[in-house]
């Protein structure tokens, strides 16, 4: 049994429409197992995908980004030789992978090199959403201040 009951989280949680719906598509789409690929932490912000990518030129590969999710797709061209494969090994075949990106997740940039598509993202979090720290003010200092601005007024 692999379903959940999300009935809970929607009673108690504010925001949370997005990780419901991440969790149904999830349990919807099945992840295609075609081109392997690694999901590495580089570092504490720092991400890198890594896709084999056997048979694949760079101008049959699209990297598209869109709103919080990555697309990677291939599209094979065909050659016009007509093959006899005793054994295919090498599937080379058009593929379509998507990856949904956390918040403030951004792709920095792209290689490809021996077969290797490299693609490396960073978690940018803006200035106003980092944590910060409250400096907490003397109880009698914040009475004066308070008194100071009605008197100005």
């Amino acid at each position: 049994m692999r379903t959940f009951d999300l009935a809970p989280l929607y009673r108690s949680a504010i925001g949370f429409d997005r990780l419901a719906q991440l969790l149904n598509e999830q349990r919807a789409d099945a992840q295609p197992s075609y081109p392997p690929y690694n999901i590495e932490l580089v570092s504490e912000d720092k991400y890198r995908i890594v896709m084999a990518l056997a048979g694949f030129s760079r101008a049959e590969i699209d990297i598209i980004t869109e709103r919080d999710s990555l697309h990677v797709t291939g599209r094979k061209q065909k050659d016009g030789v007509e093959r006899t494969f005793l054994h295919r090994g090498i599937a080379a075949r058009d593929f379509e992978q998507r990856f949904q990106l956390a918040n403030h997740v951004k792709v920095t940039g792209a290689t490809f090199e021996n077969g290797m598509l490299t693609i490396d993202l960073v978690r940018e979090v803006p200035e106003a959403l980092k944590p910060r720290k409250i400096e907490i003010a003397d109880g009698a200092d914040a009475h004066v201040s308070v008194l100071e601005q009605r008197q100005a007024a």
